[in-house]
């Protein structure tokens, strides 16, 4: 076997470009969120802008790389094995974690991630070792740990929170105060004093601050250093005088170009910041490896006090990071849907959300209702209604063409979230601190919601759900890292045999995750929700109800003819399964009728009154859906219980009836998806024989009761499962009058 060492090395390399493209798959959220929310800019060109920041943070990352080596862990009480065995661990618990994560389509923190799967394993590690020296005690442990700094770091990362909400939530304020909601009105001064703070406070967090990371920083550091001041001034001044000229002179949108070189400073504060999260642990393993094959000593004694010195960083190997983080940042199909959730929380109207309430988002809620009706009654009534206007917003024509992709928010709020999310991430990375980026800029940004009345009583208790999904997925991810980091380490120092395991583990935990969530997204793109803005015609309204009821067919369809052959072999985890089906479909249903408000304002005028016909099949389908959900929990339920099997004939007379209503259901999918609906009348028989069918089952079931059925679980069963038939045929069948009746009248 070659050198286990060397082969390790070659793991974390591999292991860091895979870590390179998942973590960019979260992170991405964090600086394309209000650039592609606003749709300020075209989504070609804020990659661009992002792409280009991004290969600038790159560069200036250095000197965050001390935090891998030695913010968490004191490498000289540890030997080389012990720190190889840590950073193994360390990344593969960071793949996995974050590639569950972005499955699921929730920003977490790298930085949380990294560093408390740091804190896991060495402590894991540490303890290890001192249960191997008989001269330590468990005391030892905070010789091994560097208490203080990694307090400090967790500290910050839970005061960002905080802070960023806080600041986001103010600065939007007086902004939108400032503002208002037509703000294409507001005078050329405001624009340009705006422009000016804005764009000064990039230029002088990201470029100034983040120079200090850099090998350029001494050549300039007497002119920089006891000049802040005079920098910032002159620095606004002439922002201000250029945001002038732009507003005025070329009457260009200031707003936009404050987004977009906030696009480009938040992701160069993003590469700067978190690149140390993807690469910091393999650049220290090779900075260990290349130390320790110079000194000739045993891997399980030579000490690594060595990683407590500062390193230069190669330049290489972090524009070589840059450019895969680029490179994902254009091809992950993951990283559009963490986007999604951080828009679906912060956007301005209504639609459909993604999160469901709970009782806590209903007390929060409450408990905010209850606080705005003691400031109203404070605040005099002249200055309620000055701020009131503020935050009216202006009635929007909508074009008659396809405006599918409104923006989620305006100019303002996004470039606020840019501007506030950069400095706060650019101060802490001036201050070699590991911010969670993703902690700042999702907090701006709720905070900013929040300021901006984009939570009214239609969607607040829906977003601040979504919040603390969010945030207690945070907390999730720091208890999940420090455990299972903790625990790999542990394995690996049982036996080195684990890393191939592992490793193996990794490569197909991340192909089936990858498979699902490819799945999911074509199952996503079948799913209508009726949230638009164009407008809908007769036409449109019978193309969009046959859709689904055509599909609700054919599933209904699968779904019983699994409940009946599942009963009849009693097999649970098959009905459990079916079950979830069943369920899945009532909720899509539920989520039809709830936008329905959006499907009635997206009629054209001509066209309202196909608003009662398509209130009325939604309401058929429900039906079917609901008795569909009756059966299915109803067998669940009796075979869950450990009752006695269905008869023989119960079984064949089921199995009958399931035969005919497959026929059924197929024609009624086959004539709605293809549109012809003149054949509408022939189901009507059909329904009448499959009636007649049911109604002989029953008498057969009452004779066996009066001759040999000894079982009243089975009668109660199977005479649910027959009513429960007949009312799903009825809901069918009033759907299909219904859409005959409405057919025909647009023919007149």
């Amino acid at each position: 076997m070659g050198d286990p060492y060397l082969l390790m090395l070659v793991a974390l390399a591999a292991l860091a470009i895979v870590d390179l493209v998942v973590g960019v798959s979260n992170d991405a959220v964090n600086f394309l969120n209000s650039a592609i929310g606003s749709k300020a800019i075209s989504v070609r060109n804020i990659m661009i802008i992002a792409s280009v920041g991004v290969f600038f943070g790159a560069v200036s990352s250095s000197g965050m790389m001390e935090v891998a080596r030695k913010g968490i862990f004191n490498p000289s009480m540890f030997a080389f094995q012990d720190v190889m065995f840590i950073f193994m661990a360390v990344m593969i618990t960071d793949i996995l974690l974050l590639d569950l994560f972005n499955s699921l389509g929730m920003p977490t923190s790298t930085t949380v991630s990294i560093v408390f799967e740091l804190l896991g394993s060495a402590v894991v590690i540490a303890f290890i070792k001192i249960a191997q020296n008989e001269t330590e005690s468990i005391n030892t442990i905070w010789e091994y740990i560097n208490y203080d700094t990694a307090t400090d770091i967790i500290l910050g990362i839970l005061l960002s929170v905080l802070v960023a909400f806080t600041v986001g939530a103010i600065v939007q304020y007086f902004s939108r105060l400032i503002y208002s909601f037509n703000f294409s009105n507001r005078p050329a001064y405001i624009n340009s004093l705006f422009g000016g703070f804005a764009i000064t406070a990039i230029t002088y967090f990201i470029i100034i601050k983040g120079l200090k990371g850099t090998e350029f920083y001494g050549s300039i550091a007497p002119l920089m250093e006891g000049n802040t001041v005079t920098i910032i001034a002159l620095s606004f001044i002439v922002w201000t005088i250029l945001s002038y000229l732009i507003t005025k002179v070329f009457k260009l949108n200031i707003l936009v170009l404050i987004i977009g070189i906030g696009t480009f400073s938040l992701a160069m504060a993003f590469a700067g910041n978190d690149l140390v999260n993807f690469i910091g642990v393999p650049i220290a393993a090779l900075n260990s490896y290349e130390t320790w094959s110079a000194s000739g000593l045993p891997a399980e004694t030579f000490s690594m006090a060595s990683l407590a010195a500062k390193v230069k960083s190669n330049v290489w190997l972090l524009l070589i990071a840059g450019l895969v983080m680029v490179i994902t940042l254009w091809t992950s199909s993951k990283a559009k849907s963490v986007i999604e959730t951080g828009i679906n929380l912060s956007r301005q109207g209504e639609g459909h959300e993604k999160f469901r309430p709970n009782n806590v988002s209903r007390v929060v809620v409450r408990t905010a209702m209850f606080l705005n009706v003691g400031i109203n009654f404070i605040i005099p009534e002249k200055t309620r209604a000055f701020i009131d206007s503020k935050f009216e917003k202006p009635t929007l024509e909508l074009p008659k063409d396809n405006t599918d992709e409104m923006p989620a928010f305006d100019l303002v709020r996004a470039a606020v979230n840019l501007v506030m999310a950069s400095v706060l991430i650019s101060i802490a990375t001036s201050m070699k601190l590991p911010l969670s980026t993703t902690y700042v800029t999702f907090m701006v940004a709720m905070g900013t919601s929040l300021a901006d009345r984009a939570w009214g009583r239609e969607s607040a208790v829906y977003r601040v759900a979504g919040v603390l999904n969010v945030i207690g997925g945070w907390f999730l991810t720091a208890l999940v890292a420090f455990i299972a980091a903790g625990t790999v380490a542990y394995l690996i120092h049982l036996h080195i045999i684990f890393i191939p395991i592992l490793l193996i583990i990794v490569a197909v935990l991340i192909t089936k995750n990858s498979i699902a969530h490819r799945k999911k997204t074509q199952e996503i793109k079948h799913k209508t929700y009726i949230e638009r803005s164009e407008l809908i015609t007769i036409n449109g309204v019978i193309d969009e109800s046959s859709g689904h009821v055509s599909e609700v067919a054919s599933r209904i369809d699968k779904l019983y003819t699994n409940v009946v052959n599942d009963l009849a072999n009693h097999d649970l985890n098959k009905l459990r399964k079916t079950d979830k089906h069943v369920e899945k479909l009532n909720d899509e249903i539920d989520d039809l009728k709830d936008n329905v408000f959006y499907f009635i304002k997206s009629l054209d005028d001509t066209s309202v009154n196909a608003s009662k016909f398509y209130i009325s099949i939604l309401d058929y389908l429900q039906d079917a859906a609901q008795s569909i959900s009756y059966i299915s929990r109803a067998s669940f339920k009796h075979v869950n219980n450990n009752h006695k099997n269905l008869k023989k004939g119960q079984i064949k007379d089921l199995k009958t009836t399931n035969n005919e209503l497959t026929v059924i259901l197929e024609n009624i999918s086959e004539i709605f998806e293809n549109r012809k609906f003149d054949d509408l009348n022939q189901l009507l028989i059909q329904k009448r024989e499959l009636i007649k069918n049911v109604s002989i089952s029953i008498e057969k079931q009452v004779a066996r009761i009066r001759s040999d059925e000894t079982s009243p679980k089975n009668t109660t069963l199977y005479f649910s499962l027959l009513l429960e038939t007949k009312d799903l045929m009825k809901a069918l069948m009033n759907l299909l009058e219904t859409y005959e009746e409405f057919y025909l009248s647009t023919k007149v």
